[in-house]
């Protein structure tokens, strides 16, 4: 059990010097990557194709993949790659074999006109989101592991660092995204997102290079224990064969690492964690969902968004995230969760002001600034949380069964955003009213059981 202690500021800001924090910031880059090419980019690539609101909503479909990598974590913890285990590493070998099918994805989608070929555009996405969610189950993996079992404030510091660093893949990769598509465009270039694809290759491939700095300890000890619960399966069956050694090993796999989650809370308990973390982030998927279209339709350029969207997003996300980090190891990570969830409806709000008025850039950039320090709080609070409930034995498993079923509720029920939308006749004003009311579900279950969760602060 971890034990978020309080300590003094400058105790806690020095957490943020450690070396480690650094490789972790690189894995969370890693991680939040992938999300610029199946998100902002391909959303506008469809728009700027004249594909409708409806369409690119329900493109966002392939997120959901996202959602169900827990049901393949236990094969990436347990299975090697060929070659690349043995000379990389067991999670480095993953995490590389998945950037090559990402880098190979892009390749595909530079000579692919979507007007066309909407349904391959859309197949290469869904690859690169496989791909991306299979990552992650390593990288997550990896960065928990960066960091001892019971160093309870490097591990809420490195939750941060996770977040600054999945930002950063995600807002400045979407800055290069954007200023490379307007570049390519004002050059009279018809095929410039084609071109644009090309150049993010580029970064998948220093985003390899720089995996190489990140130390992966021996992992006999994990595999150690894993062999232990699968010898008391065995001692189930009477005779051992090819398929009650299958069975064992699924059962030792994916079962153990239910029934410790399960065992650890209490069945309703662990119901109610589960639904909390499936709610929790609805309406920011919502909203992000929709926002770059929202920014296009009211007359902010590739550029503007860019500015405020990417870059300004971008360092207030960083700054928030790391005085999150603060607040959650000093406050505990469920107050952190409530102020995450009034955050969000209170930013959500802005936009509805947004809507109904003329275009500002100063009421954008504070709808943005506003949005990410929300956001911040939320995803580091949210990455804490996690960490904190599941088993070491079975860190991978534990943790993308936890977070797919928090991707699950952002994408399965967002992919209707669109549609939502268009069913209000464009109102985007209500639409955000919506989105932040979406928040009250989760929080009223988080009330409910927070006094229940075995978790010390």
């Amino acid at each position: 059990m971890i034990e978020l202690k309080k300590q003094s500021l400058s105790e806690t800001f020095s957490i943020y010097f450690d070396k480690r924090m650094l490789k972790i910031l690189l894995l969370g880059s890693i991680s939040g990557f992938p999300w610029v090419l199946i998100g902002s980019s391909l959303s506008l690539w469809l728009k700027e194709d004249g594909l409708s609101r409806a369409t690119v909503g329900w493109a966002g479909l392939i997120f959901a993949v996202y959602a169900f990598n827990y049901l393949w974590a236990p094969l990436i913890d347990r299975v090697q790659v060929p070659f690349l285990t043995k000379k990389i590493g067991h999670r480095r070998g993953w995490i590389v074999l998945m950037q090559s099918i990402i880098l190979i994805s892009l390749l595909l989608w530079s000579i692919i006109d979507p007007s066309e070929n909407l349904a391959l555009v859309i197949l290469v996405g869904l690859l690169i989101a496989v791909a991306s969610a299979t990552q992650d189950i390593t990288v997550d993996a990896l960065r928990i592991e960066q960091i001892g079992e019971y160093e309870s404030r490097s591990m809420a510091a490195g939750a941060a660092m996770a977040v600054v660093g999945w930002w950063s893949g995600y807002k400045l990769g979407g800055v290069i995204s954007l200023f490379s598509a307007e570049f390519f465009e004002n050059l009279g270039f018809q095929n410039y997102w084609q071109l644009t694809f090309l150049i993010l290759g580029i970064l998948i491939i220093l985003m390899s290079i720089g995996l190489m700095f990140v130390n992966e300890d021996n992992h006999s000890n994990r595999e150690k224990k894993q062999k232990e619960n699968d010898i008391l399966i065995s001692k189930k069956f009477k005779n051992l064969n090819i398929i009650s050694k299958m069975i064992i090993w699924t059962s030792g796999t994916i079962g153990g690492p239910i029934i410790s989650f399960f065992k650890k809370n209490g069945f309703q308990i662990s119901l109610g964690i589960l639904s909390f973390i499936f709610l929790f982030k609805v309406g920011e998927a919502f909203l992000g969902r929709m926002s770059i279209i929202f920014y296009k339709e009211i007359g902010f350029s590739k550029a503007d968004i860019a500015i405020y969207s990417k870059t300004l997003g971008w360092i207030t996300t960083v700054i928030f995230t790391l005085l999150g980090g603060l607040f959650v190891i000093r406050s505990g990570v469920l107050k952190a969760m409530f102020l995450a969830g009034v955050l969000m409806a209170s930013t959500n709000l802005l936009f509805s002001l947004l809507a109904w008025s003329e275009k500002s850039e100063l009421l954008f950039a504070l709808a943005v600034i506003f949005d990410d320090i929300a956001a911040a709080f939320a995803t580091v609070a949210f990455v804490a949380f996690i960490s904190l409930l599941i088993d070491r034995t079975y860190t991978a498993t534990q943790y993308a069964l936890l977070a797919s079923l928090g991707t699950a509720g952002r994408t399965t029920l967002a992919s209707s955003s669109g549609s939502l939308v268009d069913w209000l006749n464009g109102d985007w004003g209500t639409f955000f009213i919506l989105t932040a009311l979406m928040v009250i579900p989760s929080l009223i279950i988080l009330w409910i059981i927070k006094n229940k969760l075995k978790i010390y602060e």
